[in-house]
């Protein structure tokens, strides 16, 4: 189901002291997956932990953050979403993760990043001098965890200065819709534009002036 693994281990002890000597003494990180039923019964958490290395190298990848994950623990396997994380406020290391389990027909709220793709063909930008002003770099979106998508993205090769593309102007996937517009059209905000510099503008106001005397 998920290209993206995670291996945990089952953890007995809990508590904050236990949780600081797991990232003092062992480079481990606690985390937590809850969610999920069987049988029709909600499930119980399963408290882990991870090694701290392995998490740093996977969360380069921006997918593991808004994509289904596959925690191997043990020879069994749990299909799971990243929830939450907490980080140290002055340090770059995370201190503890949380893991909500999914189906592929799990209705989930994902904060999706977004790329914006052909910027550096846009004729705006390459011949015009505009300027691409990003209003939103992430978008929240309503899905079912199946259809989950790893990014939202915008294309910029056709647009002119002066656009502004609003959420509403997206094609989201199948299946997949933004949770702003699920509020009503008030909500449909900016996520790009583009638009000539000030000076720019200003010198090529005063360039056809003079054309024109």
């Amino acid at each position: 189901m998920s290209d993206l693994t995670l291996n945990v281990e089952l953890r007995e002890v809990v508590g904050k002291g236990a949780s600081r000597r797991l990232r003092r003494l062992e480079n481990l990180v606690p985390a937590i997956i809850y969610g999920g039923k069987s049988g029709g019964n909600a499930r119980k958490p399963a408290n882990i932990t991870l090694k701290a290395n392995e998490l740093k190298k996977a969360l380069e990848n921006e997918a593991y953050y808004s994509s289904i994950i596959t925690l191997n623990i043990g020879e069994k396997t749990e299909q799971v979403v990243l929830k939450d994380m907490q980080r140290h406020p002055a340090r770059d290391h995370v201190m503890h993760v949380d893991f909500l389990r999914v189906s592929k027909s799990t209705i989930l709220k994902s904060h999706l990043p977004v790329h914006f793709i052909n910027e550096d063909i846009c004729p705006a930008i390459k011949v015009g001098g505009a300027k691409a002003n990003h209003q939103m770099t992430s978008i929240d979106v309503i899905c079912a965890a199946g259809d989950l998508p790893l990014f939202i993205e915008i294309d910029l090769a056709e647009a002119v200065v002066g656009t502004i593309i609003h959420l509403s102007d997206i094609k989201f996937p199948k299946g997949v819709q933004s949770l702003a517009l699920s509020h009503g059209p008030d909500h449909d905000t900016a996520v790009v534009s583009l638009f000539t510099p000030k000076g720019i503008a200003e010198e090529e106001g005063e360039g056809e002036a003079a054309a024109a005397e």
